[in-house]
């Protein structure tokens, strides 16, 4: 009786528990409305407008289809621009992370600096690092990858240090009581055990920045995301809408192959 008590108690606790969370997000979500002045109604009554604006406006027509070839150009652009800044992020995140890593650290400082370091690239958006960059190099194609870049190195670098910390703990421990020295330790035990994830890892990325290079090309004035702004602000819907089909072909084709790439890795 006692025992099932408890039990009682508890789940009572977890239910009121996980109200008093249901209420608060309700509470934040009506009182954010009441200060934004949103209408979740006059959303909904919008709903059909734009399904109609998108159907009269937004589908590519021959005018769209002679852009094709400057639009597979800037695709292409951008697809390199992302492959580029998610290798060299991989390559600085895998350096870094050694260093973070609390299996592989040289000191308990270096560590600290190097994942606040890593936080404060993580935690600032893609974008925000553009308008930065795009404070002191302008708008060109180097902005972006810096952008991209990284972004990159503070996301990978905390997926690769937990990957070394989960991994090659144990190999780790094994060279180190054979009195192995810490490169030995690194390129011995640590890349062999996590080369299959720190590729997979890669391959996430370069989906990932793919869809932000779009919206930081409108910022960089390159790649297809310059090129949309152009479509759209030119009032040109049709060789917009063709844009948009065109990235999301893209970025399908990149995942799937990413996928597929990443099922033979692991």
């Amino acid at each position: 009786m006692t025992s099932a008590l408890a039990v009682r108690k508890v789940l009572l606790r977890r239910n009121l528990t996980f109200l008093g969370g249901l209420l608060v997000i309700g509470a934040l979500t009506a009182g954010s409305s009441v200060l934004t002045d949103f209408s979740f109604r006059d959303c909904l009554r919008s709903f059909p407008k734009a399904m109609q604006w998108l159907a009269a406006n937004f589908i590519p027509n021959a005018r769209a289809v002679r852009a094709l070839p400057n639009i597979a150009m800037k695709l292409a652009e951008t697809i390199l621009v992302s492959v580029m800044a998610s290798v060299l992020g991989a390559a600085a995140a895998l350096a870094l992370a050694i260093l973070a890593s609390r299996t592989t650290r040289p000191h308990a400082t270096v560590t600290l600096l190097v994942r606040l370091i890593a936080s404060v690239c993580r935690n600032i958006p893609v974008v925000a690092w553009a308008m930065i960059f795009l404070l002191s190099f302008g708008q060109n194609v180097l902005t972006g990858l810096l952008a991209l870049f990284i972004g990159t190195v503070g996301y990978l670098t905390r997926a690769y240090t937990e990957v070394i910390e989960e991994t090659a703990d144990s190999s780790v421990e094994a060279l180190r009581a054979s009195g192995a020295s810490w490169l030995q330790i690194v390129t011995q035990a640590v890349f062999p055990s996590i080369m299959p994830q720190i590729a997979s890892w890669m391959l996430y990325m370069v989906e990932t920045n793919i869809r932000d290079a779009t919206l930081v090309g409108i910022l960089t004035g390159t790649g297809i995301g310059f090129l949309f702004d152009v479509f759209y602000k030119s009032m040109n819907y049709p060789s917009a809408a063709l844009v948009v089909i065109g990235v999301v072909i893209v970025v399908i084709a990149i995942e799937t192959a990413s996928n597929a790439l990443r099922r033979v890795i692991l």
